[in-house]
């Protein structure tokens, strides 16, 4: 089969390799669509994965072509999506179902092949069934949107809250979008691109709650947006040292900081930031990956719901879409931002 593989850090080469062929437990997906997430981009160039060679991609979504001992026949032929983080099922966290919190997990893409490629292996537990209705482009974005919602749920804000959202990114933006879906009346959200305002408005931000940090003074633009009492709950989705810092700033007395984006440098903080969280008596929260517990309640199984009854559109997100031998192209598109991108989508 076709793949893409990474040999090393920023050798990523289109390569013919070995179909993979089930395990005990395991199927055989035939990818249909796989995303391109932000933290690809320092996982192929920057940083690499946990060995080589590694094919990167964990967004993606299917059709089971083939099922290995133990698994359910009738598995093969349907469509489905996929969580990429394989539990160990059996630590402390995930003998709480907190799966996502595994001190020995694999993941789909940095520590096991992943779905930038024709076929991928995958344990049966890990399958999420799609119905007709929901696309495989939908499917394969079903982990960010997940991502998004476990973030929300952490932060479990009331609907007359006033909640920031610091970075419309893909996460970002899918928080303003399941924020604004359940109802919640005061978003404000900051961004830095045309696109992310555009987009933000499709979601039914108004104009004049969304900041463009490139021509406006943020923290100024924040505080007279909440008459100068600062955020309820302060979602940040960028992950610098600067925009951190200023998350707590901006962030009303007895309020939350939900910390969402991924660390672009270590976190310093300056005295004063500190004495701002323990006098406001601040709640800094984390979140990580999101919940599959294969029970309704869990974050995958929300986001289904929404996709089946069409009241959420991550295809508004999208912006390219390539085919998997171009993948090489999309992702720099991402790293060198030569122009504006949204979610970049491969199809099979």
């Amino acid at each position: 089969m076709k793949a893409w593989v990474l040999h090393g850090i920023g050798d990523i080469q289109y390569n013919e390799v070995k179909e993979p062929m089930p395990a005990e437990d395991e199927v055989i997906v035939k990818v249909k669509s796989a995303g391109i997430c932000g933290s690809d981009i320092p996982r192929i160039y920057q940083t690499g994965t946990y060995h080589f060679p590694t094919i990167p991609g964990h967004e993606f979504s299917g059709i089971v072509a083939d099922v290995g001992i133990g698994v359910k026949p009738e598995w093969k032929n349907k469509r489905v999506g996929v969580f990429p983080l394989i539990p160990c099922r059996v630590c402390a966290s995930c003998k709480k179902e907190q799966y996502e919190m595994c001190r020995s997990y694999g993941y789909l893409g940095s520590r096991q092949d992943g779905g930038f490629a024709e076929y991928v292996a995958i344990p049966e537990w890990n399958l999420i069934e799609l119905p007709g209705s929901v696309s495989f482009e939908e499917a394969a974005m079903m982990e960010p949107m997940s991502v998004a919602v476990h973030a929300i749920k952490r932060a479990q804000p009331d609907m007359d809250d006033v909640c920031v959202i610091y970075g419309l990114g893909t996460i970002g933006m899918l928080i303003l979008m399941f924020l604004k879906a359940a109802g919640v009346k005061n978003v404000l959200a900051v961004c830095n691109k045309d696109f992310q305002r555009r987009t933000a408005v499709k979601y039914g931000l108004e104009e004049d709650c969304c900041c463009d940090s490139r021509m406006e003074d943020v923290s100024k633009w924040v505080m007279e947006h909440t008459d100068n009492r600062g955020a309820n709950i302060f979602f940040e989705c960028v992950g610098k040292n600067e925009t951190v810092s200023q998350s707590f700033d901006l962030t009303a007395s007895a309020g939350k900081v939900m910390l969402v984006g991924n660390p672009a440098s270590d976190m310093v903080f300056q005295k004063a930031v500190y004495w701002k969280i323990l006098r406001s008596q601040l709640t800094v929260l984390g979140t990580w990956n999101s919940s599959f517990t294969h029970s309704m309640e869990d974050d995958w199984h929300y986001v289904m719901e929404r996709l089946q009854n069409h009241r959420i559109h991550p295809k508004e997100i999208i912006t390219h879409r390539f085919p998997l031998e171009r993948l090489s192209e999309s992702l720099m598109l991402m790293r060198d931002k030569p122009e504006e991108s949204g979610k970049v989508m491969i199809t099979l």
